[in-house]
């Protein structure tokens, strides 16, 4: 069987057997590729007024203590301090439940827009395990996982089946343009083409970074292609000291010594997060962004002596071995957000072919099982649909 021909039954197996599941993905990556400027959006009116923001803000411990209040049932994994003076507190309960807290009055402002995070949550939920709970999570993990791993496989066998076998420019046209007065089988085709070559390049990049965040072994391979050797799981024990009573004098003394230390670090700071409850081992630890959350080389890492409140270690981007730079780019390169809003867009838009390229591969494939159902040789049918397309 010829190469060419063999890509191609493997390109549509593939395509047959994660095409549901890759759709959804697809799907739910759209919906979920403007995240952060909608919710931002939906929760503007949560900031302070301009009087308030000329006061003293109240001690982050008591903060955090009045959010505590108004979730007893639940345990703050995080608190997060903006530079805007007129932002609240962000403190988070995990991944379930973030309060919001006017940093003057220490008044809880709810969970911000409910329901448009609700909606966003619930589509994640989607994207990364097919919406399974518990321990089933794991199972859709893999699911989801693996449909990545097969539709990296489409992506780039796709580009190799769809190059014309006569190298011209009108067959690269009709392969690689629209084109209008087609319809059932020669327009799902013609759209298949034409969107596969132009989201080419962003989906394997989607694609691929989507991969190393499902696997280990992706991930480590990345970090072995740059020569180094991946990180060794760490261990999150933490003991269960909140900031409250005793303790609580202790928190705000270093929250102040992060303020007056990230001033000096990272001057252009935009946000301070910590998480809780406090480690009982090593220096506390405070993440720094001079950016939105999405750019890896405007984040960074303060470690400070719980007792002292001095600087034991600044983690910058620069430091990071080349291995951690690539890995912590995929992230945000898989949303677009590493591009900013340009990003952002070309990862909707090349998401969204994603989606008219399942839906038309599907539809190609049913065609063609229903023409084989009706007596058709299987070599008839791959000369009438398809090697007479790229010969067009």
């Amino acid at each position: 069987m010829p190469l060419r021909k063999l890509f191609f039954w493997i390109h549509l197996a593939a395509g047959v057997t994660a095409g549901l599941v890759i759709l959804t993905m697809s799907v739910t990556g759209v919906l979920l590729a403007f995240e952060r400027q909608i919710v931002g959006w939906a929760e503007r009116d949560l900031r302070a007024t301009a009087a308030e923001a000329k006061t003293t803000p109240m001690p982050i411990s008591s903060i955090v203590a009045a959010a505590r209040a108004a979730s007893p049932d639940a345990k703050p994994s995080s608190v997060t301090l903006r530079a805007d003076r007129r932002a609240p507190v962000t403190v988070s309960f995990g991944r379930e439940r973030t309060l919001f807290v006017n940093r003057y009055s220490g008044a809880i402002l709810g969970e911000g827009a409910k329901g448009v995070r609700h909606f966003f949550q619930v589509n994640e939920d989607i994207h990364r395990w097919l919406a399974m709970k518990d321990d089933r999570r794991a199972i859709g993990k893999r699911m989801t996982g693996v449909a990545n791993l097969i539709f990296l496989f489409i992506v780039l066998s796709g580009l190799y089946i769809w190059i014309p076998k006569r190298k011209t420019r009108a067959a690269f046209g009709n392969a690689a343009l629209f084109r209008g007065g087609l319809r059932g089988r020669a327009r799902d085709f013609n759209w298949h083409n034409v969107l596969g070559v132009w989201s080419f390049l962003p989906l394997v990049l989607i694609v691929f970074s989507g991969v190393v965040i499902s696997f280990p072994w992706a991930s480590a391979l990345v970090y072995r292609a740059f020569g180094d050797e991946p990180p060794k799981p760490q261990n999150n024990e933490r003991v269960n000291r909140d900031t409250r009573g005793g303790n609580s004098d202790q928190f705000d003394r270093l929250w102040s010594a992060a303020i007056a230390n990230a001033a000096n670090v990272a001057p252009h700071w935009q946000s301070i997060s910590t998480r809780l409850p406090l480690s009982s081992k090593g220096p506390m630890t405070f993440a720094l962004d001079e950016g939105n959350g999405t750019r890896p080389d405007k984040r960074s890492q303060l470690m400070l002596d719980p007792r002292s409140g001095r600087v034991v270690e600044h983690k910058t981007y620069v430091r990071q071995s080349s291995g951690q730079k690539a890995r912590a780019w995929l992230r945000w390169i898989h949303t677009g957000e590493a591009g900013g809003m340009a990003g952002q867009i070309v990862a909707a838009l090349a998401t969204s072919g994603a989606v008219v390229l399942v839906w038309t591969g599907l539809a190609l494939a049913l065609r063609r099982l229903r023409r084989w159902l009706r007596g058709l040789s299987e070599s008839q049918t791959d000369n009438s649909e398809w090697s007479g397309e790229f010969e067009a």
